[in-house]
């Protein structure tokens, strides 16, 4: 049940504002690079990217607002339940896709086969995991020992992302190692809250920044387009 009497405190409505700002933004940035393409894969593919991100999050971030607004009951819960294993997978996704758009950024360079491989198989692991019922995403328990597993395969893979970047360097005078930063400041954030966020509530502030580690990604993916 709701709870009697909830008011949102200014946190709740902080975080309210700041969760809307971000799908708003991810969404308009997905229009532009749809817009403006003009049927370059590039930036066809920064649109998908931004999509998905912004389409995944969006089942576990509009319950959270709701829930700062008006307050916890067990629809809600089970709507953030669900909301985070739509979002870890839409994650992993993210990532493969951000493969491809480093393959369309250096058209010239190869991606190695063994870190397309890499990224490839380890993403299929971390999504046939989310989809186990034993993760149990809509308990407050959850389930720590998969958590670790999934998470560490999905370190993988965003491992595998960051090499690529790195070998790229700033090649064509894209500064694209930047990419790199804004991928660790994403890993920095997410897995602790992942981990431990059941626990150590305060811990889920570290949001903040990954979230706006994945706004950096699409404002670079922006100025290439502009």
């Amino acid at each position: 049940m709701r709870e009697n009497n909830y008011k949102p405190q200014i946190p709740d409505v902080m975080e309210a504002i700041f969760d809307a700002g971000y799908l708003i933004f991810a969404l308009v940035a997905a229009i532009l690079f749809f817009i403006f393409s003009q049927g370059n894969m590039l930036f066809i593919l920064y649109g998908i990217l931004t999509l998905t991100l912004c389409g995944g999050d969006a089942f576990h971030l509009v319950p959270r607002i709701i829930r700062a607004v008006r307050g916890s009951n067990d629809k809600i819960k089970r709507q953030l339940g669900i909301g985070l294993q739509i979002s870890s997978i839409t994650m992993t996704v993210f990532y493969i896709i951000l493969m491809y758009i480093w393959k369309f950024t250096f058209p010239e360079l190869e991606i190695p086969v063994i870190i397309k491989a890499v990224i490839w198989i380890s993403a299929v692991v971390r999504i046939v995991i989310c989809m186990f019922p034993q993760n149990n995403w809509c308990t407050d328990e959850g389930n720590m020992k998969l958590s670790i597993i999934r998470n560490a395969v999905f370190a993988v893979t965003g491992i595998g992302v960051i090499i690529l970047y790195l070998t790229s360097g700033n090649t064509y005078g894209y500064h694209m190692t930047r990419m790199v930063a804004a991928i660790i400041i994403s890993f920095g954030g997410y897995l602790p809250v992942t981990l431990f966020s059941k626990t150590k509530p305060k811990v889920g502030l570290l949001m903040i920044p990954k979230t706006c580690a994945y706004m950096w990604i699409i404002a670079m993916g922006l100025q290439l387009l502009f």
